[in-house]
């Protein structure tokens, strides 16, 4: 049986609206470039999105029972963030646990690991973002734990923290940061809207950024 910690309060949902208008590459700049997962974690098919508060889970290798615990564990709305102790050769997600998660009305998988099923996954509309997909199948014996903090890759990863991914990869959002982060985030749009019309008016981006334009009398170097 995995350990369980309980769950913190949940962030705002208006919190979380405002984070799922933003790209994860425009929340990544927000937060200095910070909390962005391996780039090898992408949505298995172009199109998915997420955006939520995660339920983080542990799991042992090659075994998803604390995975279907935490299911039932998950609050609408949340997203379950999984690492599996380094093993991705096996298949931590598929068809049945998609449906029980819709059941439940979560907004979406991460995981640190393979899953299978892309196919019914992605008729069935849930969101999963992995390492790739695996065919092999995992062990019910459990373990592990849910809702404590997790690392993939460079980040950690607390219950509760806003997850939000699209086709370039997933960015999290510490709990505490998320309004400054927003707020940047903002802050961003407006900056990039500006120029966008500057470069519609004629100016190239050297000019706007004050970058060095090129020499072309000089001789390029070799």
């Amino acid at each position: 049986m995995a350990d369980v910690e309980e769950k913190g309060q949940s962030p705002d949902p208006a919190i979380i609206q405002r984070a799922a208008q933003f790209s994860a590459a425009t929340l990544s700049e927000a937060l200095g470039k910070g909390g962005t997962l391996p780039s090898s974690i992408k949505p298995i098919s172009a199109g998915m999105k997420v955006c939520g508060a995660a339920i983080t889970v542990s799991s042992p290798r090659a075994d998803n029972l604390t995975l279907h615990q935490a299911i039932y564990l998950a609050r609408p709305g949340d997203v379950m963030v999984v690492e599996v102790s380094g093993f991705d050769e096996a298949g931590y997600w598929g068809d049945i646990m998609t449906h029980a998660a819709l059941e439940r009305r979560l907004a979406g998988l991460v995981i640190d690991g393979c899953v299978r099923d892309a196919d019914d996954v992605e008729r069935a509309g849930f969101s999963v973002f992995a390492r790739g997909l695996c065919v092999r199948s995992t062990s019910k014996h459990g373990g592990g734990f849910i809702n404590r903090p997790i690392k993939i890759g460079e980040v950690t990863i607390a219950p509760g923290d806003i997850v939000v991914g699209d086709r370039d990869g997933v960015v999290v959002i510490p709990q505490l940061e998320v309004d400054r982060v927003i707020a940047a985030a903002e802050q961003r749009e407006q900056c990039e809207q500006q120029i966008r019309k500057e470069l519609a008016a004629g100016k190239t981006t050297l000019e706007i950024y004050g970058w060095p334009v090129p020499d072309e009398s000089k001789p390029s170097a070799i």
